[in-house]
């Protein structure tokens, strides 16, 4: 329980004095919250995050209509900058934009049950719109981007609209992403099309310049419905303990009480943008970029040339840069957390406060683990003090605490260089197949197509960390699994797969991997009903795309694992071999479909044999 209390209540007090870097001073000024966002943000870039606000809420509205509402929420703002007394000016930013989209007549016929949110009273009414959020809105289809003559021709003629349908079109795709990205991202395509625009062949420059854009914008926007997946899930404490970590290894040369001051402010911009609150988050990241850059010799020395680019650029560059250097000399761990005699006395004393710097002190010195398994630590560390402080002898129990941690540590380790390990013996195929047989044992409820998709996925992580070096291997692979991870579990809320799936979602951010991985077989599953029909064969296999032919492969797997989740290695190899030789002997035949009539009878029958199937 002490543990959940960490997580739980770790910034209670260490946070209390340094909440909200100038929001104190600023909400004295300004009784209107809307007057302040608008003064600290100016005319454009409020503009820009109202319409990223407006389109991410409402992605089946035509841009005229989101354009309509933004310019009713700027004249208002700049109605309140005249009059900050006027009633409306005293509603929060979320309400005021709620209240403009509940005014929409055809509300409930664009969007059904979404329309009776502006029932509900705030804040039920905006966890309501939130509900409706789609990570995926399947229905749009994807951008078609215009011909590079047309876009430089509409780009030059008027830029501030072109800009603006290009910030539409990607906040109706993409509803979690941040806003103070999107805008960021929207800098760099207009620096691409303002160059690419003058060069003789525009449509080569747009080319190569446009799509990188493109792949940062996706890889952004899982980034953040991740974020925002988990801070649902398992509350802006918990969440918070991940910003500390990973804020500890970007800035690892700040003293504590600046990390503390930073990462709340951090954590709260998060649950603003998640909330939907755009106009706010991008403020308030400003503000935190603004203040880093105010200090630079106090946090990093890789963000000066970050910290003299334009307000929005320096926001995105900061949020990019790389992890400091680790300072020369720190004191070893064990002089504070192991060594000094008074441990037990600050862990009772100051309980969250010196769980929040031991996380601190271990994650400045480590760039190379995750912030999960930084977490793992802590908690392995808080375990130790819980039972040593309640000894006669604590200082000698606790003396042994960095072999017991060390423990933790080979364990993530040994896993990662394992998998790395089996991905070159057996090739990005071999590791996808060993992924998929061993995650269909795991979870044999859940469909091949899933399950192969779910694989895939994990095999490419192993494709794309495994070719990292040995000190980014862990934070590469277990960050990337966590997003795989988080989205299967998103799925198995709806759907719920087995009792150690559900465990292993719900029980804790920091174990989830370890707990996926140390899943054993679901030995409660009751394997279906044998049906040939899922083992037989025909000709269109010979003629099919390679990509189809590997995706009817690896349906064979899950199906022949389904029958049997105890199947063996060696079985699953004998009958899989049999299968593939079929295949390629018959697509090699003269008579294709004869040859599956011939061959796959006696498949079929070896399937059987090999896991004890009778009577079918």
């Amino acid at each position: 329980m002490k543990w959940l209390a960490f997580i739980s209540f770790i910034f209670l007090f260490s946070f209390a004095i340094s909440r909200d870097l100038k929001r104190s001073a600023r909400d004295a000024e300004h009784k209107s919250e809307i007057v302040h966002r608008f003064n600290d943000l100016k005319e454009k870039q409020f503009k820009g995050a109202a319409l990223i606000t407006f389109a991410q809420y409402l992605h089946k509205c035509p841009y005229e209509e989101i354009a309509k509402q933004v310019k009713d929420v700027v004249d208002l703002a700049h109605k309140c900058v005249a009059n900050e007394q006027d009633p409306e000016c005293l509603k929060p930013v979320p309400t005021i934009v709620l209240d403009e989209i509940c005014k929409i007549d055809m509300l409930g016929e664009a969007y059904g049950e979404m329309a009776n949110c502006c029932r509900k009273a705030d804040p039920e009414r905006n966890q309501c719109f939130l509900s409706f959020k789609h990570s995926d809105p399947g229905f749009l289809p994807p951008y078609q981007r215009p011909e590079p003559e047309v876009m430089c021709k509409k780009f030059q003629e008027n830029k501030e609209s072109f800009m603006a349908h290009h910030i539409y079109e990607v906040s109706r795709r993409h509803p979690f992403l941040y806003a103070p990205t999107i805008l960021a991202l929207a800098v760099d395509v207009e620096h691409a099309i303002e160059h690419c625009c003058k060069e003789a062949n525009a449509g080569v420059c747009l080319d190569e310049k446009l799509p990188l854009i493109k792949e940062r914008v996706l890889l952004l926007s899982k980034k953040n419905t991740y974020n925002c997946g988990i801070l649902k899930k398992f509350g802006e404490r918990t969440f918070q303990a991940d910003v500390l970590a990973i804020i500890s290894q970007k800035f690892p040369k700040a003293s504590f009480p600046e990390i503390q001051k930073i990462v709340k402010e951090i954590t709260h911009l998060h649950v603003e943008c998640c909330a939907g609150d755009m106009i706010e988050c991008t403020d308030d990241r400003i503000e935190v970029v603004n203040y880093i850059c105010s200090k630079q010799d106090v946090f990093s020395s890789k963000i000066k040339d970050c910290c003299e680019m334009p307000v929005v650029e320096r926001s995105e560059c900061v949020v990019r840069a790389g992890f400091d250097d680790t300072p020369e000399g720190l004191p070893l761990l064990a002089e504070k957390y192991v060594e000094d005699k008074e441990v037990c006395k600050h862990f009772a004393a100051e309980h969250d406060v010196f769980m929040a710097e031991f996380l601190y002190d271990y994650s400045r010195r480590h760039p190379e683990f995750s912030t999960q398994m930084l977490l793992r630590i802590a908690k392995g560390y808080e375990a130790i003090l819980e039972v040593c402080c309640k000894t006669e002898n604590p200082s000698e129990c606790y003396s042994h605490a960095e072999e017991k941690l060390r423990s933790h540590i080979q364990e993530t380790q040994e896993i990662v260089k394992t998998n790395c390990d089996l991905h070159a013996s057996l090739g990005e195929n071999g590791f996808l197949k060993a992924i998929l047989v061993r995650y269909t044992k795991k979870m044999p409820q859940v469909s091949p197509e899933t399950l192969i998709e779910i694989s895939k996925k994990m095999a490419a992580v192993g494709s794309k960390c495994c070719q990292e070096t040995e000190s980014r291997r862990i934070p590469c692979s277990e960050r990337h699994l966590s997003v795989v991870i988080q989205k299967m579990c998103m799925r198995q809320e709806a759907t719920p797969i087995n009792e150690k799936v559900t465990h292993c979602c719900d029980d804790s951010y920091a174990d989830r991997i370890p707990c996926f991985t140390k899943m054993g077989v679901d030995e409660s599953y009751k394997p279906p009903q044998f049906t040939p029909e899922l083992f037989t064969f025909h000709e269109d296999l010979c003629t099919a795309p390679a990509e189809t032919q590997q995706i009817k492969q690896l349906t064979f797997l899950v199906n022949l694992i389904k029958l049997k989740v105890t199947v063996t290695g060696e079985q699953i190899q004998k009958i899989f071999t049999d299968f593939t030789g079929m295949v390629e002997k018959c697509c090699k035949a003269e008579q294709h479909e004869a040859c599956f009539g011939v061959e796959d009878p006696k498949l079929i029958a070896e399937i059987k044999a090999l896991l004890g199937i009778v009577g079918v």
